[in-house]
């Protein structure tokens, strides 16, 4: 072996011998490096996580909280509408019922009215014809007095032309 070959071995040697120190050193760093940007990923992922699991749990609450108070809205204003609507049924009958009554009264008012009319006119009528009976009554009276005083009169007249034409009665003896 030459020299040449020596210094070229002896170079590739060391050249071996700094491969065999170096690539584990890289191969280390390399893993260190790989060790490390799992870590980091892990990291990351953990805190991804968390922060999803946070805004997952902070959105849960929200959204409970806003069912919460919208169903609390809700059975209010069903509350509010069913008393409205009850209030508003009461004073409608209210009205209906002081509607009925007025007009119950005002018949029986003019049922009354009708009535008190109906008599005065009958006790009219009744008081009229018993005048007109009275004065018919009257004059049929009258003249059925007047016809038999005629009648009387007549009956004399003719008794007495009658008893001018008869000779004169005789007298009665004397005792």
């Amino acid at each position: 072996m030459n020299s040449k070959h020596l210094r070229t071995l002896s170079a590739a040697m060391a050249l071996a011998a700094a491969a065999a120190v170096a690539l584990p050193a890289a191969a280390q760093t390399t893993t260190d490096k790989a060790a490390n940007g799992a870590e980091k990923a892990w990291d990351a992922t953990k805190e991804g996580t968390t922060k999803a699991y946070d805004a997952t749990k902070e959105g849960a609450e929200k959204g409970w909280d806003a069912t919460k108070s919208t169903t609390k809205k809700a059975a209010n204003a069903t509350e509010s509408g069913s008393k409205k609507a009850w209030d508003s049924t009461k004073k409608t009958t209210k009205k209906a019922t002081a509607a009925t009554e007025s007009g119950t009264e005002k018949a029986w008012d003019s049922t009354k009215s009708g009535t008190a009319k109906a008599w005065d006119a009958t006790k009219s009528g009744t008081s009229k014809a018993w005048d007109a009976t009275k004065r018919g009554t009257g004059k049929a009276v009258d003249a059925t007095s007047n016809a038999a005083t005629s009648a009387a009169d007549a009956t004399r007249r003719a008794g007495n032309a009658v008893a001018d034409k008869l000779p004169p009665a005789p007298s009665a003896p004397a005792n």
